[in-house]
């Protein structure tokens, strides 16, 4: 059993059909169509209620939009440790050049 749902002409809210389209699933089409094939069960209308279910999880799935990444600073301790251990590396690599006489 074969389940498709257009996102083009569907009464979803244009956020979620846009990460829809941005998920790049196997199973939604270049035309913006979700194919989704159920074959589970011996019974058609058992096979027809996983594939509404799957559409379902899929939908919800992006129904939450992503948190937007806040920018962090390094914490001074770890701007420090990294200074200090670029002195140390630099100090052995000044080490092993050749003295002049």
């Amino acid at each position: 059993m074969h389940l498709r749902f257009d996102l083009k002409t569907s009464s979803l809210p244009e956020a979620i059909r846009e990460r829809l389209l941005k998920l790049g699933d196997h199973r939604i089409s270049k035309d913006g169509v979700i194919v989704i094939k159920a074959q589970e069960f011996r019974s058609q209308e058992k096979n027809r209620a996983e594939a509404i279910r799957r559409l379902e999880q899929l939908v919800a799935s992006v129904a939450v939009p992503p948190r937007t990444r806040r920018p962090t600073k390094p914490t001074h301790g770890s701007v420090k440790r990294r200074l200090e251990q670029k002195r140390r590396h630099a100090a052995i690599k000044s080490d092993r050049r050749s003295v002049d006489d």
